[in-house]
């Protein structure tokens, strides 16, 4: 059953297959931010979008400054580094929307191409050869990490798991 949860989430993969119509997989992410934030009656600002748009350029994790600069580069025409706090205002409106996720270990964030409930908790699997971040939904454990914090009385924030090993592509390769 663990096997099947890591290849398979919910029915999709969970890391991408090398060529993967990664587009698509960016098209409809944005999509799902458009919509969650109108059903939130929240704006998808152009700073937001753009700072979504460079995390969904690929499937790894980037921090902040490495954000400045993704933008900084493709803004060069307009001139315009955005200024750290932009960036983390931004990200924090995102993490609020359930669009992207801070992986703790690596100080950096991702964007969730999941669409689930911003308090569900979440598993990453990162990959220590590639970089890919892999986000695993497990409905097993869920329940269990509810149940443990209902019964110890605790009220999770931000559950998130994050393991560390090699990923099915890497493995493979």
């Amino acid at each position: 059953m663990v096997k099947a949860t890591v290849k398979k989430s919910e029915g999709r993969a969970v890391f991408p297959t090398p060529g993967h119509d990664h587009d698509r997989c960016a098209s409809d992410a944005i999509a799902h931010a458009e919509a969650t934030c109108a059903a939130h009656k929240e704006k998808l600002t152009p700073i937001r979008r753009r700072v979504l748009e460079a995390l969904l350029a690929n499937h790894a994790p980037l921090g902040a400054y490495e954000l400045i600069d993704r933008l900084a580069q493709d803004g060069e025409k307009e001139g315009a580094r955005p200024a750290p706090i932009t960036i983390y205002r931004a990200l924090d409106f995102l993490r609020e929307q359930g669009l992207v996720h801070r992986i703790e270990s690596r100080n950096s964030f991702i964007a969730c191409a999941h669409k689930h409930e911003s308090d569900d908790p979440v598993v990453f699997l990162i990959c220590e050869k590639c970089g890919a971040v892999g986000e695993s939904a497990s409905a097993a454990v869920a329940d269990t990490i509810k149940s443990a914090s209902r019964a110890a009385g605790f009220t999770p924030k931000t559950p998130v798991i994050e393991i560390s090993g090699v990923c099915v592509n890497c493995k493979a390769a």
